[in-house]
């Protein structure tokens, strides 16, 4: 039987007067792999602080086993002035004593991509943020601990740093987590129990993420008092993971029949013919097209000759490790930097919206709502609908108290959402966004996600949070540091494995660079998916075809199969369209 560690007895905690914990009674034991959910601001770091010893419940009672050990990562790090990491990490130990430890090399090579003495001898308050986070993180994994809570693990983590610290404590069964991050995918990798603090409560889940979802569809379905809006975002995020999210990696624990029924009419997340459609009206055929290319950064060469055409309604996830040049590439998009050599040629009718990773200035005596009204009052999302500032600032986590909190009295996180709410509403048709999820909770998140699903235009995102880039995009591009970028019709997993080779000397699976030597390959490959694409439209036009003829007496179907007869040849004329264009560059 698992050893008990840490016990919670009706704890209650409040914020001045706002109640954030009320009468909470769980428990941890050896082993457990819990993600803690909930909107920023729930409770969620204070429950894991209580749980550390490191606040002291309002009331209730706390009780940890004898000679449990407990670590906690927090999102502030912080140190003596003249501290190493070899002081922080290794401590008063002799070298002798760590320096040939598998598990200290195996730990600093996972997070840091080497081992060596430099790294031990420099101060922690010269690092950088995302260095003390890791150095944080080596501390924790390389200590012998009983249970482990991690307070967003994965920032300032690339996709590769994700996916090893996932498979790292998956081989550790013997420690317990607790982690709070928006980071679904690993979630999913590293949970088997799911809290949730909503309300002042904490509602208990089976299984990760995928598994939370589904559970939390159910109680919708039984319950049916959650907010219809609410509901139904549960609801389409639902169909997704049931339809094979490629982040899902356990299987639910519980009976899913009646949670299937809520998406058996539940449409794809997109509409990708409508949406294609949209795109092209607002875009034309030109969009982003680079013609041997040459990306630089001062005097360091980043890609060396880059031939990448982006059309009217891509959604491209570009992966790669840290200095290869993510969002250099995106800041020539953007048009903030030149090409080094060859040539960008951008659409005439492109507008261009750029999420970077730092912080406009704006006016700190301005109300949230106000700044978003500066920039628009109404936003299309397409189909004829559309949304004000007030409704779109409330998607995004400003609720109608929060619409009128002054700029200036927001947090970092807060700055940020209300820097994407600004580019939104200012009716882009090309979005770049560079770590768009950092410091937004999973809700928001599931907003953000809904709103780019109607977006009508070409999406081009740098992400750490694989969850969200296999979420919003179809295609991905990746760099590896050897001046190409690649295709990666695998997506992320395809990355990790041709990291790994390329970490080994190998040869990559990804051989196709996004570069003239290789574009008639990539030219031939659209070819065969839009033959196919025009294949299937022509068997649904017979068969819509022959049902017509079937239903000569019925007139409210006759009507409704000349609709979808309409749609679908519209979508074959833009398919055909398509096929001419890529035949012709191919014989060019």
């Amino acid at each position: 039987m698992a050893r008990n560690l840490v016990n919670l007895e009706g704890v209650s905690k409040a914020f001045d007067i706002r109640p954030l914990l009320t009468k909470v009674s769980i428990g941890v034991s050896e082993g457990d792999r819990i993600g803690i959910v909930g909107r920023n601001g729930a409770g969620k770091s204070t429950l894991m602080k209580i749980i550390a010893g490191i606040e002291n419940a309002d009331e209730g009672r706390v009780t940890q086993g004898n000679s449990v050990r407990v670590g906690m990562l927090s999102q502030v790090d912080v140190a003596d002035k003249s501290a190493t990491v070899g002081d922080l990490v290794i401590g008063d130990r002799a070298k002798h004593e760590w320096a040939s430890d598998p598990k200290i090399r195996e730990v600093f090579t996972g997070l840091f991509g080497g081992f060596d003495d430099h790294l031990f001898e420099r101060v922690f308050v010269t690092l950088s943020g995302g260095e003390k986070r890791r150095v944080g993180l080596a501390k924790l994994l390389i200590d012998e601990l009983d249970l482990i809570m991690l307070d967003e693990p994965t920032n300032h983590l690339d996709v590769e740093g994700v996916a090893w610290l996932a498979q790292h404590l998956n081989v550790r069964r013997d420690l317990a987590v607790l982690v709070v991050t928006h980071d679904r995918w690993f979630l999913d990798a590293v949970t088997d129990r799911t809290w949730e603090v909503v309300g002042g409560v904490l509602e208990e889940y089976d299984g990760g993420y995928s598994a939370y979802v589904l559970a939390k569809a159910e109680r919708a379905r039984q319950a049916s008092a959650m907010d219809a809006r609410r509901n139904a975002l549960i609801r389409k995020e639902l169909a997704w993971l049931r339809r094979g999210a490629p982040a899902q990696t356990v299987k639910p624990k519980f009976r899913v029949d009646a949670a299937n029924e809520l998406i058996s009419s539940e449409p794809a997340p997109r509409d990708k013919s409508e949406l294609l459609k949209f795109a092209l009206n607002r875009l034309g055929r030109t969009v982003l097209e680079y013609q041997h290319a040459k990306i630089t950064a001062g005097d360091k060469e980043l890609i060396s000759e880059l031939t990448w055409n982006i059309g009217p309604g891509d959604r491209f996830g570009i992966v790669g490790i840290n200095g290869a040049g993510k969002t250099t590439l995106m800041r020539t998009m953007a048009a903030e930097l030149d090409v080094a050599a060859g040539k960008l040629v951008t659409g005439i009718t492109v507008k261009i919206a750029f999420l970077t990773q730092h912080l406009d200035e704006l006016d700190p005596t301005w109300r949230v709502l106000e700044a978003v009204e500066n920039v628009a009052n109404h936003i299309e999302i397409g189909k004829g609908r559309t949304l004000s500032a007030s409704q779109l600032c409330e998607r995004l986590g400003f609720d109608r108290d929060g619409q009128w909190t002054p700029v200036g009295d927001l947090s970092g996180g807060e700055k940020r959402r209300l820097q994407l709410t600004r580019l939104l509403m200012d009716s882009p048709n090309v979005l770049l966004l560079d770590e768009p999820t950092n410091d937004f909770d999973i809700e928001t998140l599931t907003e953000l996600e809904d709103l780019l699903d109607s977006f009508g235009g070409t999406l081009i995102v740098i992400s750490h949070d694989r969850y969200f880039l296999e979420r919003v995009c179809d295609r991905f591009v990746g760099l590896l540091g050897d001046g190409q970028l690649r295709d990666l019709p695998r997506g992320v997993d395809q990355y990790l494995e041709d990291r790994e080779r390329a970490l080994k000397g190998g040869p990559t699976q990804g051989q196709k660079k996004v570069s003239s030597a290789q574009t008639e390959r990539l030219l031939k490959k659209d070819l065969a998916r839009v033959e196919r694409q025009i294949e299937k439209a022509r068997e649904k036009l017979a068969i819509l075809k022959s049902e017509q003829s079937e239903a000569s007496s019925n007139a409210d179907r006759l009507i409704e199969i000349a609709l979808n007869i309409a749609t679908v040849e519209s979508e074959l004329a833009q398919r055909e369209e398509e096929w001419l264009e890529i035949t012709v560059q191919l014989d060019s």
